[in-house]
């Protein structure tokens, strides 16, 4: 059969939204993390599209056996050591790792925290493993008082730090984090660095949309470095660009929200005519999950569902969409950090056939893989293609305006 490739692929990461603890979770201190499946038990969720492109058959979200889905589904292992975003992302590209990135839960060394003051010339507050939110709270009316940052981690290999838009401006935080960068990611081999500003008055702070992560590059090629290479354009939506260092990618769309975030993905399937756009949707981590708020995050799922509905209405005949996750974050567990879990997959489009079961896949990178032969860009350095068994059913995709 001759392969024939897709006009466009829209792939969608529902951050934070796993499907089930992984073998391995009691190491990560992750035993019983289910977070769409605990979820389900405290909230009931009404998540109608979801459902009928098959997420009832990988996910426990109770009430019955669904009908057969319009689509392929699966549950993906993570492969790569760690369960961080960044590992997620790149291994969903095809990347596994076969180190993870170094933690500090008990802060940074005191020489690094030494050298970040020295070079930006000023003190710095908290280098700590916290909740973002909850240092801001503890820490902000001291930082609004002395103009020194906020410096903290979590269980990720994140350093991130914070301040007042008012007290440093924007541009100003930025050039710290370009510092705090060269230290670590650089120096340490940390994943990432973020910038967090923040508006508001004690007892009141919130955080900003212009949030910005500088990110280490992938340790290898990924599937957007093969697209691009070939010339098949990448869109990214929301933190992707940063998540991989701006490599691999054509244009790139930041966004404020999930909502903000679904716009941008329905504006992309009117104006971007082949390729692959690819979207991260990181308010149910970043606002639920590292929050522990089930209702939020429940009523975010059902927002994203109803808005997904009128993207899949919209789509081409050559075109599929992808959902899956990145990692876990369990909104209902004691623990306020990302878990190890299975992720989803859910593939949807007029040529995927309806109901096909593509079993446990051992590495999230069997998405990057079947992604790069779906596109004619591979192989990939890891994971094994299912593209053969979505177009085997019924002939291969449509061709419609070719990649």
């Amino acid at each position: 059969m001759t392969a024939v490739h897709p006009s466009r692929v829209f792939l969608i990461v529902l951050d934070g939204v796993g499907v089930g603890a992984l073998p391995d979770a009691e190491a990560y201190g992750d035993a019983g993390s289910d977070t769409l499946g605990n979820l389900a038990r405290l909230v009931p969720l009404r998540l109608p599209t979801l459902k009928g492109i098959g997420l009832g058959r990988v996910a426990r979200l109770g009430g019955g056996e669904p009908d057969e889905p319009r689509g392929a589904f699966c549950r993906m292992a993570e492969a790569s050591p760690g369960k961080d975003s960044m590992t997620g992302h790149w291994e969903l590209m095809g990347l596994v790792l076969d180190r993870p990135f170094p933690v500090y839960p008990d802060g940074f060394p005191p020489e690094v925290i030494d050298q970040l003051e020295a070079r930006i010339g000023r003190r710095t507050l908290g280098n700590r493993r916290a909740s973002g939110t909850v240092i801001i709270e503890e820490l902000g009316e001291e930082h609004l008082r002395t103009g020194s940052p906020i410096v903290y981690t979590s269980a990720d290999s994140v350093l991130q730090i914070a301040a007042h838009e008012a007290v440093v401006p924007v541009g100003a935080l930025y050039r710290i984090c370009e510092v705090a960068f060269d230290l670590v990611v650089r120096g340490l081999g940390v994943g990432r660095v973020i910038a967090r500003p923040f508006v508001g008055e004690p007892g009141s702070f919130k955080r900003t949309a212009r949030r910005h992560d500088f990110a280490a590059q992938p340790r290898g090629e990924t599937l957007l470095d093969h697209l691009s290479a070939a010339g098949v354009p990448v869109t990214a939506i929301g933190k992707i660009h940063d998540l991989f260092g701006g490599r691999g990618i054509g244009s790139s769309t930041p966004t404020a929200s999930d909502r903000d975030g679904m716009r941008a993905l329905a504006g992309a399937v009117e104006t971007v005519d082949r390729g692959l756009v690819f979207a991260n949707l990181v308010d149910f981590d970043s606002v639920y999950g590292h929050r522990n708020d089930p209702a939020g995050f429940a009523a975010n799922l059902e927002r994203f569902d109803a808005e997904l509905g009128g993207v899949l209405g919209r789509l081409g005949s050559g075109d599929v969409l992808a959902v899956t996750a990145d990692h876990g974050n369990d909104p209902t567990t004691p623990s306020t950090d990302h878990s190890r879990e299975f992720v989803p997959l859910l593939m949807t489009g007029s040529s995927i056939p309806a109901g096909l079961d593509l079993g446990v896949r051992n590495t999230f990178a069997d998405l990057g893989q079947s992604l790069a032969e779906a596109f004619g860009v591979g192989p990939l350095a890891g994971g094994t293609s299912f593209w053969g068994e979505l177009t085997r059913r019924d002939g291969g995709m449509s061709s419609g305006k070719g990649a």
